[in-house]
């Protein structure tokens, strides 16, 4: 079932992807004096309100920005050698829209709360991990 609705650029629903989530940080070991950086979620509103409730606030999103260009053309390319069946344009493509419709929402709601910081991840590589590396510092540097 996920395989297909990720074929298809479709988001995996909420219930299903917050269960395994919320599983996954509890069986973490000493996960109450953890942090955990969740790569591509949420995808949508309603599953960035139940995270929030069922599993955690939110401290900030890490929002990597980068023009539909460049981002199509790094797909493309690793698609050369992911395996991934959702590397391919029409993919993409239908990823893209998906993206603007259910995910930018979410972007905009942490960012009215103060919440979101914004990367520009057209940049290099090892750059945007410096870049990022510095957020997570200023968050969580003890």
């Amino acid at each position: 079932m996920i395989a297909n609705i990720i074929k298809e650029g479709r988001i995996v629903p909420g219930e299903v992807t917050i269960q395994l989530l919320k599983q996954a940080i509890l069986e973490y070991p000493d996960s109450e004096n953890s942090t955990f950086l969740i790569d591509g979620f949420p995808r949508e509103m309603k599953q960035a309100l139940d995270f929030e409730r069922l599993v955690s606030p939110c401290t900030y999103v890490l929002f990597f920005d980068c023009p539909l260009n460049v981002l199509e053309a790094r797909l493309l390319e690793r698609g050369k050698t992911s395996g991934r069946s959702d590397d391919n344009i029409e993919s993409i493509k239908k990823r893209f829209v998906t993206f603007q419709q259910q995910s930018l929402p979410v972007i905009e709601y942490f960012s009215a709360l103060g919440k979101v910081e914004k990367l520009d991840s057209s940049k290099s590589i090892d750059q945007v991990f410096e870049d990022a590396q510095a957020l997570h510092e200023k968050y969580f540097s003890k």
